[in-house]
């Protein structure tokens, strides 16, 4: 029998909704409030970024679909970026405006939802830039706890990511699952080779057959064994070489390339996995045809938001450190230039003369009620790509 303070560990989304995973000093705030008759409070909170990870130029909004949907059904408006918006840092990416103790409570899970979503996605855009052209898989699930895979596939997939390997991640965003085999078959078979004769003969007809072959020999010469075992049928080899046995791993890599190509194995791709990271997928993204990337997706930075007090029964209101004040973050189409102006203000022209800068914030929940659906994950993702792109080719900039 299970101990269920073992099964309990993980709290569910009414627990979070009822306000059991906050800080403790939001309770004993609202008991005070409360007593002072101050807990309907009217009030503003902005939610922005001060500094991003070191060499972070950008950051990928996610979590926000998560957190309108922690907040309908309370009185509060919510002015937010859409999910996948890229942002800067000091850009207000959301507002949350009504009475206090409507959302006291709930600024812990906002923040988490926000951080972590926002820096995987971040960090799957970042590896998507470094790979250029080739395919990325996500195989982070196996790095975090079992509950939060999904939320790493999810916000790897709309941040940038090809494909992912979880099965429930996949059935989630309404993607076909991605994966080869584990070394544990190749070991359990005893032979690179019979163990891809198996998954071939077992495994259904649309799966691409890709063979590890770092598992026992030199993976030129199991590579070459499986290319001529299974000829045409043969997609791939992916190379998940330990780091002790590696050396030059972009030679081996060339020297692989070279010898199928020269045995008429031209059309078997290159896949490596193993501990990469952005520096890894640039230096090798011209000698192989695809990436599987796991730690350094669940365990990417964390975007870390702040929630501040901006205003106070309709009057400009802030703690020291602080810009007082409702804002809004402008952004011109034409050029990409940014620049946050207090709300209210009509629209600022750009410099650049193309006309008005346009708004990138927008009444997401009035009232507790969502005012549009969550976009589908693929549409998010294409409009994240788009982005980093203009970043890329210095046609979006920050004024």
């Amino acid at each position: 029998m299970v101990d269920e303070t073992v099964r309990d560990i993980i709290p569910s989304w009414e627990e979070i909704c009822r306000g059991d995973t906050t800080d403790v000093y939001f309770p004993r705030t609202m008991d005070i409030l409360r007593k002072l008759g101050r807990d309907r409070l009217p009030l503003v909170m902005e939610g922005y970024v001060k500094r991003f990870p070191a060499g972070y130029g950008y950051a990928v909004l996610a979590g926000m679909d998560e957190m309108l949907a922690l907040l309908a059904g309370r009185g509060v408006t919510v002015r937010a970026m859409p999910e996948g918006t890229i942002f800067f840092p000091g850009e207000p990416v959301f507002s949350v405006e009504g009475p206090y103790g409507e959302f006291c409570e709930m600024e812990t899970a906002m923040l988490g939802l926000l951080c972590q979503a926002s820096g995987i996605a971040t960090k799957a855009a970042r590896l998507k830039t470094a790979g250029g052209d080739r395919p990325l898989m996500s195989f982070g699930a196996r790095r975090m706890h079992p509950a939060l895979s999904t939320l790493i596939d999810r916000n790897a997939f709309i941040g940038g990511a090809d494909s992912v390997s979880a099965v429930r991640s996949a059935r989630y965003l309404g993607e076909p699952p991605s994966g080869t085999m584990p070394h544990a078959l190749v070991l359990a078979v005893g032979d690179t080779v019979e163990a891809m004769r198996a998954f071939d003969e077992t495994v259904e007809a649309g799966v691409p057959r890709v063979c590890l072959v770092d598992t026992l020999q030199d993976e030129k010469f199991e590579a070459l064994r499986v290319a001529e075992a299974l000829g045409s049928r043969l997609a791939a080899v992916r190379l998940d070489t330990p780091a002790s046995r590696r050396g030059d791993f972009r030679w081996i890599l060339q020297e692989l390339r070279w010898e199928l190509d020269l045995r008429g194995f031209s059309h078997v791709r290159l896949y490596v996995s193993g501990g990469l990271d952005e520096p890894d997928l640039e230096a090798l993204r011209d000698v192989v045809d695809g990436f599987g990337v796991g730690t350094c997706l669940s365990n990417a930075p964390t975007i870390d938001f702040a929630l501040d007090i901006v205003e106070i029964e309709g009057a400009p209101f802030a703690k020291r450190g602080k810009c007082s004040g409702v804002k809004e973050t402008l952004h011109c189409p034409a050029c990409g230039a940014r620049r946050v102006v207090p709300a209210g203000v009509a629209t600022a022209a750009c410099p650049c003369g193309a006309g008005p800068m346009t708004p990138l914030l927008s009444v997401a929940l009035r009232d507790g009620v969502l005012q549009a659906p969550p976009r589908p994950f693929r549409e998010i993702r294409a409009a994240v790509l788009a982005q980093v792109d203009k970043i890329q080719s210095g046609s979006e900039r920050k004024a």
